[in-house]
């Protein structure tokens, strides 16, 4: 896993969505830069589909939902690029897996005017959903709390 550097990530609100408000919808979108390095978080109330690459498909799409009375912190990540190669998917599920750790801190990072003001986001479930059209890769995993991803 690569180090987080905060003064790699960029920071974007979109849709009236603030550094405080809303929890509720309130969808992440974090996309980089395999030239610089260079991270970038947008914040908005639907995720930013203009800043996917459809070609690489290699963002983390996160949304806070709610289940029940609890808050749950949910992440989206396609392992299927357009080929719909098993051994590519595989590659690309070992690498999102490597990655991941920094991408949840990336997140926890750039939101933490949000996680200032409501606590008990730090604590709230993260479930990632690995999605893939080959069923072995196909899978809902839970990933902790966004305690453990502080910088």
């Amino acid at each position: 896993m690569s180090k987080f550097a905060p003064e790699r990530l960029t920071v974007e609100y979109r849709n009236g969505v603030t550094a405080q408000e809303p929890i509720i919808p309130r969808h992440h979108t974090l996309t980089h830069s395999d030239f610089t390095g260079e991270l970038f978080l947008t914040i908005g109330t639907q995720f930013a589909w203009d800043k996917v690459n459809t070609e690489m498909r290699d963002e983390v799409l996160g949304q806070w939902i709610m289940n029940g009375n609890s808050l749950i912190y949910n992440v989206y990540i396609c392992l299927d690029q357009k080929e719909h190669d098993l051994e590519a998917a595989i590659r690309r599920n070992s690498v999102f897996r490597r990655e991941l750790p920094l991408a949840l801190t990336a997140i926890r990072y750039g939101d933490r005017f949000l996680f200032d003001v409501y606590l008990m986001l730090d604590y709230a479930v993260i479930m990632v959903n690995f999605i893939s059209s080959y069923p072995m890769l196909y899978k809902q995993e839970y990933w902790g709390t966004f305690s453990n991803f502080s910088s």
